[in-house]
């Protein structure tokens, strides 16, 4: 009976946790930003600062951990949600979570790396190329426009089918057992990171801990990930997403933060 009893209240101290860890992540990116640490974490300061690669991604992957927990966990908590109230029934639930987290944060955390290491090829190319110089406005335009583009792919839809509907994915690959969390967390990760890849690319290209684009992409995935209507802003997100990129490209520096 004590068992029982105390599995629900497991539980809601799960959901609980996760929720202090999101409001810890946005105060702490409020106080990076408002003391102006951000800038120092941006790619280009990076780049600029002379440091070894491994130095800079790691400083890119404490930052992105800060951003994955402030903008992706508010959109799969519902999944969470659902996932602890099934695994808290199973032994060592605690154990459980902590693998499905881990995994989740480390496939964002591979994305980051990726994407870090292509920018600095990027920046290279652009250092060595005159012409891509004189135009590199056509880097922030065109990731706005890979954005808008995969707005409408069929990939997205998929995956944001998967993350609206949790209840389906986990009667087909739900299995009990701390290590089959890891696995779990993998696969939804994997989903999350098809809805999102896009955006979260374009929130690369603002900087680290920049809140206004912090923000406005959270909303977005946070809409379009765990609401029953999230598929009406799709189409709407990509046109928008078109429109900034024909902006960056023609007026370059308007758009803040790229």
């Amino acid at each position: 009976m004590a068992t029982n009893v105390a599995r629900p209240y497991l539980r809601f101290n799960a959901i609980a946790l996760l929720g202090c860890i999101i409001a810890g992540a946005w105060a702490v990116c409020l106080w990076v930003e408002s003391t102006g640490n951000a800038a120092q974490l941006h790619h280009h300061a990076l780049y600029e600062s002379g440091r070894p690669f491994w130095i800079a991604a790691l400083l890119v992957l404490a930052a992105w951990q800060l951003m994955t927990a402030a903008m992706m966990l508010p959109s799969s908590l519902g999944f969470i949600r659902l996932y602890a109230a099934t695994a808290s029934r199973a032994p060592r639930f605690p154990l459980t979570l902590f693998l499905f987290l881990t995994a989740y944060f480390a496939v964002w955390t591979a994305f980051a790396l990726g994407a870090f290491a292509a920018d600095m090829q990027l920046h290279r190319a652009v250092n060595a190329w005159p012409w891509l110089r004189a135009h590199a406005a056509l880097i922030p335009a065109g990731t706005l426009a890979l954005a808008a583009v995969y707005q409408f792919t069929p990939l997205k839809d998929a995956c944001l089918k998967a993350c609206r509907h949790p209840g389906m994915y986990l009667v087909r690959y739900y299995r009990r057992g701390a290590m089959n969390g890891l696995r779990t967390g993998f696969g939804h990760a994997l989903y999350c990171l098809g809805c999102c890849w896009a955006l979260m690319l374009v929130m690369f290209a603002a900087g680290v801990a920049h809140l206004a684009w912090m923000g406005v992409l959270a909303a977005i995935m946070f809409v379009e990930k765990a609401t029953p209507s999230g598929n009406r802003i799709v189409a709407p997100v990509g046109v928008a997403f078109g429109i900034l990129a024909g902006i960056a490209l023609f007026a370059p520096g308007i758009i803040p933060g790229l």
